[in-house]
């Protein structure tokens, strides 16, 4: 049996289903179980991570399982790194859970080490959010106009948010991309999907460079993509 999942959801459906899996599993029921712990984070970061790790390494109060499930709306590098060894050799009888709203993210060196565990809703297509749409059908000036907005935040607070919104809209294009699949050449899709990883990548990173990152985005995504077709 596998011991650690990544989910790739929203905060509460991710919950729901590593609970379901756990009681399926398991048979483990969450409410009043001191064994099932629930850590909710926006911003998952390196204090965060080692709190996770404390949580983790306590033995169960009951029986011979314990499942801490960790959903974060974001996780730097470094936080992910501290995770490392918690998912590769967690405490005998512990499962970890750690969902986050997209799996582009994750370090492949902490996806290496866990599971996909498929909500309901990673079974359907996403929606293209606002953003990505008037993004791909924005011109060049007002594509620069739009990365401009997303690069203006004056203080640390407003700089997370503009960020999760540029994820946000990364994420919309690549779902723009497989909607729109058979209206591109396959060598345009393939170097487009490449470059949307890569860039979704860099975005986790602290210190990453956010305005050359879409200004670059501006630049490849091809004025041919539609952000009308059904996902």
């Amino acid at each position: 049996m596998h011991h650690a999942f990544v989910i790739e959801a929203e905060a509460e459906e991710g919950i729901a289903t590593a609970l379901a899996w756990a009681e399926r599993e398991l048979g483990m029921k969450a409410e009043g179980n001191p064994d099932v712990v629930v850590l909710r984070y926006g911003l998952f970061s390196v204090e965060d991570a080692r709190r996770s790790s404390e949580l983790a390494a306590g033995a169960p109060f009951f029986g011979e399982h314990k499942a801490v499930i960790i959903s974060a709306s974001r996780a730097y590098h470094e936080a992910q790194n501290a995770l490392l060894k918690l998912f590769e050799e967690p405490p005998a009888g512990t499962h970890l859970f750690l969902i986050v709203p997209t799996l582009g993210g994750l370090l492949p060196t902490l996806l290496s080490r866990a599971v996909e565990l498929e909500t309901r809703a990673a079974k359907r297509r996403a929606e293209i959010p606002e953003i990505a749409r008037e993004f791909i059908a924005a011109s060049r000036e007002k594509r620069s106009a739009l990365v401009k907005r997303l690069t203006s935040g004056k203080d640390e607070e407003k700089k997370r948010a503009l960020r999760d919104e540029a994820i946000a809209l990364v994420d919309g294009i690549e779902a723009a991309v497989y909607a729109d699949v058979k209206c591109l050449t396959f060598k345009t899709t393939r170097a487009l999907l490449s470059d949307i990883a890569t860039l979704r990548a860099y975005l986790y990173d602290r210190s990453a460079p956010v305005k050359r990152i879409l200004e670059h985005l501006a630049l490849v995504v091809p004025k041919g993509l539609s952000a009308d077709k059904q996902v």
